[in-house]
């Protein structure tokens, strides 16, 4: 079944919003990011993407007291992510309330380690994200501020031929700006690993974004700033969501 995701950026605890992942762009959305959280919850949502900005660009997470408020005051079901990179980080991430953590930049430095949390710790727990760019399909780690040398396709069938049940897929240049998801890299992906639970992210305009994703296949979409800019509102996702 297809689901709806909205995503929380958090820098020093308080919402933000950027353009195609860099911090220069920084604007507070919101310093309540508990309250934002409630406002999804309040129509049906039950699923939160929770971004820990300071822990990517530094490596490890920072923004655990937002986790554990979000989950100690609403159902949802919060996917982190953000420095996750040691067995410390994802039992601390599970510890304050995570239901399922999403890995980056160590599943790419690191990768026979992030195979091994896929056995540790269950295939329902622990997603890969990997993160592009279409001009050459090289993964980009560390919020997208560093690019490596490692090819998306080889680097989800590392993982995919290990287990990996769930991937985040963003197209970088596609963040934050509301161009349109990039359907084209999706359904290439989907593809090349047809029983993969694919979460598209970057670029959504709007519910008919959410309609073509669904329709293609794909498993969840990560949103954030088309709610945020008022072009996607509570009462559209909600309605989206009575559609079934």
């Amino acid at each position: 079944m297809f689901e709806i995701v909205p995503s929380i950026w958090l820098i020093k605890g308080k919402c933000v919003r950027l353009e195609r992942g860099d911090f220069a762009t920084e604007e507070v959305v919101s310093s309540n990011p508990l309250g934002i959280a409630q406002d999804f919850e309040s129509i049906g949502i039950k699923r939160l993407h929770l971004v820990d900005l300071d822990g990517a660009r530094r490596g490890e997470p920072k923004n655990y007291h937002i986790l554990e408020a979000i989950a100690g005051y609403t159902n949802l079901k919060i996917d982190f992510t953000g420095g996750v990179s040691t067995d410390g980080d994802v039992i601390k991430c599970f510890e304050y309330g995570a239901k399922s953590v999403t890995i980056s930049s160590a599943a790419a430095n690191y990768p026979e380690r992030f195979a091994q949390f896929i056995l540790s710790y269950g295939r329902e727990k622990i997603n890969l994200a990997a993160d592009t760019s279409p001009v050459d399909h090289k993964i980009k780690i560390r919020g997208w501020l560093k690019k490596t040398s490692i090819d998306l396709y080889d680097h989800i069938q590392f993982f995919y031929d290990r287990g990996l049940k769930y991937l985040k897929v963003s197209d970088v240049t596609r963040d934050g700006v509301m161009e349109g998801p990039n359907f084209d890299l999706y359904k290439s992906v989907l593809e090349k690993f047809p029983s993969i639970q694919l979460a598209a992210s970057g670029g959504v305009r709007g519910i008919d974004d959410f309609r073509a994703l669904r329709d293609m296949g794909v498993h969840s979409a990560v949103f954030g700033r088309a709610y945020y800019e008022g072009k996607i509102s509570l009462q559209d996702l909600e309605k989206f969501l009575a559609e079934g």
